[in-house]
């Protein structure tokens, strides 16, 4: 019997098309033709005054903190459950991480939490739209107003969701989205910088392409260009973007493949974890998901663990995910301490990702369901 691996990146069948139609351009470096269709579709789905790719969803959070002007001593707070480089690209920089509790419910920022973990010193705030659904975006917002705060959406998982009908990605001054193998819609690696802000506009075209205003000298702007800023070398390769693009000119396909292997998992495992304790995701009636990862929690660390071994023994991988960003070696660093945080220590302890993916077929699905329904928690 063949393995059900946790997630293999989506394909469609038009990539190599696309990545010999690249190659024949004679373009395959940054900015080609399919890294302006990417951008394009981006906008559409978004509402962005500008996307802009990135080579990854880390590089375009290193971009967001260089255009916020973060400098040392500034505070920046995030949710402790969450991807490294969600604070690390705003820790390069020389922020101070400021580490948010998250909602037993969606697993998303406390918005609640916000306004004590304020100082003079706060300069952004950063939420995750955890598995695709949307943060309060609503509080989150009227907080930032209130102090004058920049908002920086990590929209990796919630690209094609929707928060009150707005588009995740579209609420902040900025927004990033991954393109990497575990999302949604991939080219191995990759990402964007989605820009909601004009102001921001120019300035990341130059910080983007390694600190020169080479952007305004193809647009015929200046005759010559020149190093202005402090930047770096953030474009994708065509090739990327070419791969890139033959998903996300059928994310409709993509997303409606995605709903049904979600909804069956959740209604196939509904009497089962009702028995069992273990709680399945939560959607509030106001977002729309992205669909992007089915998660069980478990009541215990312990039963978490015996749960995934006994899947591994019938080849299924299933994975847990994000450990407390405040109680890693470098959060410690920054006075992270147990306790900081309990539903984010809970949850970390809980949560198992099952195999979901593009092109998992009706077969692996049902037996997957078959060998959790077997299992006694």
């Amino acid at each position: 019997m063949s393995k059900i691996p946790f997630n293999k990146p989506p394909f469609l069948g038009s990539e190599f098309e696309y990545m010999r139609e690249a190659i024949g351009s004679g373009h395959i470096s940054g900015d080609g033709s399919f890294t302006k269709r990417c951008s394009a579709v981006l906008e559409g789905l978004i509402g962005a005054q500008k996307v802009l790719l990135t080579t990854s969803c880390t590089h375009a959070l290193e971009m967001s903190a260089l255009l916020l002007e973060i400098r040392p001593g500034d505070e920046v707070i995030f949710p402790s459950f969450t991807f490294v480089s969600t604070v690390n690209a705003f820790v390069l920089r020389g922020a101070k991480p400021v580490f948010a509790d998250i909602r037993p419910d969606t697993l998303n920022l406390d918005e609640t939490r916000l306004e004590r973990l304020l100082s003079p010193k706060t300069r952004a705030v950063v939420p995750v739209h955890y598995a695709g659904v949307g943060c309060e975006m609503d509080d989150i917002l009227g907080f930032a107003a209130r102090h004058k705060l920049a908002v920086v959406e990590d929209n990796a998982h919630g690209l094609t969701g929707s928060y009150k009908g707005k588009p995740l990605g579209s609420f902040g001054c900025m927004a990033t989205q991954s393109f990497h193998e575990t999302k949604n819609f991939s080219c191995g690696e990759g990402g964007a910088l989605v820009i909601n802000d004009p102001e921001y506009i120019e300035r990341a075209e130059i910080i983007r392409e390694k600190g020169t205003n080479r952007s305004r000298f193809f647009r015929g702007m200046v005759d010559k260009y020149t190093w202005v800023d402090i930047g770096s070398s953030y474009l994708p390769s065509d090739m990327l973007a070419a791969y890139l693009y033959a998903q996300l000119e059928q994310w409709q396909a993509i997303q409606a493949r995605r709903k049904q292997l979600w909804e069956k998992y959740d209604s196939a495992l509904r009497d089962w974890a009702a028995r069992s304790g273990v709680r399945q995701p939560f959607i509030p009636p106001n977002c729309q998901q992205s669909y992007h990862m089915y998660y069980l929690l478990f009541p215990t660390l312990a039963q978490r663990q015996s749960f995934i071994e006994r899947l591994k023994e019938r080849d299924i991988l299933s994975v847990f995910h994000y450990l407390p960003l405040h109680l890693s070696d470098m959060g410690l660093r920054f006075g992270g301490k147990a306790g900081d945080c309990p539903v984010t220590e809970r949850v970390s302890d809980q949560l198992v990702r099952l195999p979901f993916f593009y092109n998992l077929t009706d077969a692996e699905q049902d037996r997957v369901i078959e060998v959790v329904l077997s299992q006694a928690v």
